[in-house]
């Protein structure tokens, strides 16, 4: 079908402490943290990825609901479809047969709206809840 194909996920939790690796201590005597040591949360690192070219883009966050995440993704993928060409028009019943043959084979396919875009990219995305909302698709 000619579309572009990304993939995104969330990396983490990670701490957000500097972390040296590893060391080596004696047997029954472990690596101690110095009473300065403060944990300081965690991190999640939202990433972007096109297998073809092998393009990654991310973001490291403090958290990821999904108003971060999608304002993230919205920004990142409006730049990418700035940089593609542009599709061809088709005609309204075209296009919504497009966009209904990539989703036939899903277990659950979404719903779509009655106003659709031009199909250009398809993302690939896991299957939490958040990711299923007709604003996001």
């Amino acid at each position: 079908m000619g579309l572009a194909v990304w993939t995104q996920d969330e990396a983490g939790p990670f701490q957000t402490i500097p972390f040296a690796g590893n060391s080596w201590q004696e047997s029954g005597q472990p690596q101690r943290q110095p009473h300065e040591y403060v944990r300081d949360g965690t991190a999640k690192l939202l990433t972007l990825f096109h297998p073809h070219s092998g393009e990654v883009r991310g973001r490291g966050v403090t958290r990821s609901p999904n108003v971060v995440l999608h304002a993230w993704l919205k920004e990142e993928l409006l730049a990418i479809l700035a940089r593609m060409p542009p599709q061809p028009v088709l005609e309204r019943s075209a296009n919504r047969e497009l966009w209904k043959s990539w989703q036939q084979d899903l277990q659950w396919p979404i719903t779509l709206p009655a106003e659709l875009p031009s199909l250009r990219m398809l993302l690939v995305l896991d299957n939490l809840t958040g990711h299923k909302t007709p604003e996001l698709v």
